[in-house]
C-alpha cells in the first residue's frame, strides 16, 4: 500500500516515549532534513500495547500517533529474541524491564533465564534483534518495514553506549556488543546497503521507498 513519499522540511511523529529509541531515530533521519517530533513532546497517550508480534504493536502504535496528531506517524515495535528461551522475551523485551524501566534488571533475567536452560556456549546463547517499523496515514493506511540483526549473548554485559539490551548483544561479525559500539557503526548503513542493527536494517528499507531524495 503506498503512501506519500517524505521530503526534507516534512514533518513526521515518531510514535513513541522512549527517551533511547527517539535518539536513535534522530540520528538515523539526521541526513534526510525532516522536522521529527515525537507522540511524548505532542503530549499524545501510550496506547495499551497488546499485540502478540511486533507488526501488531507497531501497527497500534502507529496509527494513535497519526490520528492523535493527524499527521503521518512512523513507529517501531522491536524486541530481542533468545533462541534458548523459545524467543522470549521477544515483543515482552519491554516489560521484562520493569516499571519504571531497568534494563540493568532486565539483562540479569535473561542471564538467569540462559542459566536454568544450561546455555553456557555461545552456540547455545544465539539471539536476534528484531525491528517493525510501520509508517501510517491518518486515513487508516499503513505500510511495515522489518529489520533483523542475529548475534550472541555474552555476560557480564560490555559497554555502556546503546541503550536496553545492548550491552549483552554481540552482533555476527564483531568481537564487541552494541552497548561498546559507536553509533555510527552501529547504525551504518547507506543507500544500496543494508546496514548492521536491525533498526538500520528496516530504516534502510523505508528510505528507498518512503523518502524522495530529489
Amino acid at each position: 500500500m503506498s503512501l506519500p513519499r517524505l521530503r526534507a522540511g516534512n514533518r513526521l511523529v515518531i510514535a513513541t516515549h522512549n527517551a533511547g529509541k527517539l535518539t536513535e531515530f534522530r540520528e538515523l533521519f539526521a541526513p534526510f532534513g525532516l522536522d521529527l517530533v515525537s507522540a511524548g513532546e505532542l503530549g499524545l497517550p501510550e496506547p495499551d500495547e497488546t499485540g502478540t508480534t511486533f507488526a501488531e504493536n507497531a501497527r497500534t502504535k502507529a496509527h494513535a500517533a497519526a490520528k492523535g496528531a493527524n499527521m503521518l506517524a512512523l513507529s517501531d515495535d522491536s524486541g530481542l529474541c533468545v533462541d534458548a528461551l523459545n524467543g522470549e522475551p521477544g515483543v515482552y523485551t519491554a516489560d521484562w524491564a520493569g516499571v519504571p524501566r531497568d534494563f540493568g534488571h532486565a539483562m540479569k533475567r535473561v542471564e538467569d533465564a540462559l542459566q536454568a536452560a544450561g546455555a553456557n556456549s555461545p552456540g547455545q546463547r544465539r539471539a536476534s534483534f528484531n525491528a517493525t517499523l510501520c509508517l501510517a496515514h491518518p486515513d487508516g493506511r499503513d505500510v511495515l518495514y522489518v529489520g533483523k540483526c542475529d548475534g550472541t549473548l555474552v555476560w557480564p554485559p560490555r559497554g555502556a553506549m546503546g541503550h536496553g539490551y545492548d550491552p549483552m548483544f554481540m552482533p555476527d561479525g564483531y568481537d564487541i556488543t552494541f552497548g561498546e559500539m559507536a553509533a555510527e557503526t552501529k547504525h551504518s548503513w547507506s543507500p544500496g546497503q543494508s546496514g548492521l542493527s536491525h533498526r538500520a536494517r528496516a530504516f534502510a528499507q523505508f528510505v528507498e521507498n518512503q523518502i524522495d531524495h530529489g
